[in-house]
């Protein structure tokens, strides 16, 4: 009989990805959403009903319970950078990760794969990280098989990292950062979902296993990396961290006042204590190596999405060449 896979959060960024893996390798693909109408798009990564999207509110034990259901292994992506509301951090990363991983033990699910993040600490100054680690004790007291990947910053065609910084780069002349000398590791999507679907497969060991790409870069040459493959020449503005916690800290209020009308989508308080903390791989930890992955590096995948941010878009190449020609 076919095995079955319920990946919650399975049409986000990465799960998508993991679906796509997981129907490739003949596993039927439960995909735990909060709204599933909005992720039909899911369906064609499989043969007809192979991946299904279905309703799930990790915040309930019933819902995540009824979707777990015959399910051989279980794959949790749900994550969030909304400190407020009802899906907060404490409410998905924590409660809502030790959920799923008590109620797969209850079903003796067979393997469970939990996404975490580079980062995670209890003692931590970022909430964001503090509730990444309480969600993985969480995971472990209830399921101690279980594999958890820690991530760096993910990039891939769909991403809010070089996608969000591409696009600034329109808007004028100069390019604003925070925690320009920070430390970067990204790591490319698929090779995430390569990893989980390892784990799901029985090809990793339980453990903790920290992910990041092949190259290690502060975030002011990440930046510099991206506007050379978009052919653009911007000033890249290091806002020191004092000034942007006092931004945060506006957005913040802004966002507060208006009971989450306008949302804050410039940067929070919490990301800028993110900021001053390297998101580098520990080689202490579990990695790809151990995992039989080799990672992708930026150069080979960036250029293949970014493209749309050059000035004329993909005739950038072409009237650069053109304008080389004599008459």
């Amino acid at each position: 009989m076919t095995k079955l896979v319920t990946i919650y959060g399975g049409s986000g960024f990465l799960g998508r990805y993991i679906a796509q893996r997981m129907a490739k390798a003949g596993w039927r693909v439960r995909v735990a959403v909060r709204r599933p109408n909005e992720a039909i798009y899911v369906r064609p990564y499989g043969t007809v009903g192979q991946v299904e999207p279905v309703f799930c509110n990790i915040r309930d034990d019933a819902s995540v319970a009824e979707v777990m259901q015959g399910a051989d292994a279980v794959v949790n992506c749900v994550g969030t950078f909304d400190k407020s509301g009802a899906n907060n951090f404490d409410a998905v990363q924590h409660l809502g990760a030790e959920r799923i991983a008590r109620i797969a033990s209850k079903l003796r699910v067979e393997r469970l794969v939990h996404v975490s993040a580079i980062g995670a600490d209890a003692e931590a100054a970022s909430l964001y990280a503090q509730t990444k680690a309480r969600g993985e004790e969480g995971v472990l007291a209830h399921f101690p098989k279980a594999v958890i990947l820690r991530p760096s910053v993910i990039f891939g065609p769909e991403d809010d990292f070089f996608n969000r910084f591409a696009g600034m780069s329109r808007m004028g002349p100069i390019l604003p950062i925070v925690g320009a000398d920070t430390l970067f590791q990204p790591v490319y999507v698929d090779d995430v979902a390569a990893a989980a679907q390892a784990a799901l497969l029985g090809q990793a060991k339980a453990g903790l296993y920290e992910l990041g790409g092949p190259d290690v870069k502060t975030f002011r040459d990440w930046m510099r990396q991206m506007l050379g493959i978009i052919h653009r020449r911007r000033l890249i503005l290091n806002i020191p961290f004092f000034f942007a916690g006092i931004m945060a800290t506006g957005f913040d209020v802004m966002q507060a006042m208006t009971l989450g009308l306008i949302k804050n989508w410039m940067i929070t308080r919490d990301q800028v204590k993110s900021l001053r903390v390297n998101n580098v791989a520990d080689p202490a930890l579990g990695g790809f190596a151990q995992l039989g992955i080799k990672p992708t590096s930026a150069d080979a995948v960036l250029p293949e999405y970014l493209w749309r941010f050059r000035p004329s878009g993909q005739y950038d190449a072409i009237k650069n060449s053109a304008k080389n020609l004599k008459a």
